[in-house]
């Protein structure tokens, strides 16, 4: 099977990684000013959970969003979708062709 998508395809997933992307962070901002402000820790156990956040979200995000190229889209669309970063009408913009072969992507990877 190849793992390149349709020209319609990659042109939607062109559209819609900065906005997932822009979910992503958004979603990681929420998690660091929960972890900044949780009650019951010193400056120094919020700071640590902080970092530690933040290290382990950045290498999230480099695997979901970094690089987009044709020949990886299909792998980082089924990635993104999995971590519930895109929206069903996002979804419905796929070809059919495009949405089976994500599920065939996520079920190897797993």
């Amino acid at each position: 099977m190849s793992r390149d998508i349709p020209e319609r395809d990659w042109k939607a997933f062109r559209e819609i990684h900065p906005v997932a992307r822009a979910r992503f962070c958004e979603r990681v901002l929420s998690e660091i000013a929960s972890a900044s402000s949780a009650p019951g820790q010193d400056a120094h156990e919020r700071y640590l959970k902080v970092f530690e956040l933040l290290r382990d979200k950045d290498k999230e995000l480099a695997t979901l969003f970094d690089n987009p190229r044709r020949s990886r889209a299909l792998g980082q669309l089924s990635m993104i979708a999995s971590a519930g970063l895109l929206t069903d009408e996002e979804l419905s913009r796929f070809s059919p062709e495009t949405r089976k072969s994500m599920s065939v992507f996520i079920s190897h990877r797993i």
